[in-house]
């Protein structure tokens, strides 16, 4: 059984900074990535960024330059930090797990942004 539990979402102006942040807990092993998707209301869930095991990272492109995504092996976490937010990055970011080929889901956090 695999865990994943996000926090750091919130509400935050248009121009702010929010960081996001996702431990994965349970039974772990060899794990192939971590990343970050959002689902803004009526729309599909997308992929923002993600991270292999071996620290490469592919990022959505409209949020390329304002979003970086890392990761803590040691502590199977992994972190979204969000510059320069904008009305249109509210959403539920969902953290993802990938592991021997199967996907795990946490709750999501909610990230809005008052323009």
């Amino acid at each position: 059984q695999v865990q994943l539990v996000e926090s750091g979402g919130g509400l935050v102006q248009a121009g702010g900074s929010l960081r996001l942040s996702c431990v994965a807990s349970g039974r772990i092993s060899s794990m192939n990535a971590m990343g970050w998707y959002r689902q803004a209301p009526g729309k599909q869930r997308d992929l923002v960024a993600q991270i292999t095991i071996g620290g490469s990272a592919v990022y959505e492109d409209y949020v390329k330059g304002r979003f970086t995504i890392s990761r803590d092996g040691a502590k199977n976490t992994v972190y979204l930090q969000m510059n320069s937010l904008k009305p249109e990055d509210a959403a539920v970011y969902y953290c993802n797990l990938i592991m021997r080929g199967v996907s795990y889901w946490g709750q999501g956090t909610q990230v809005t942004v008052s323009s």
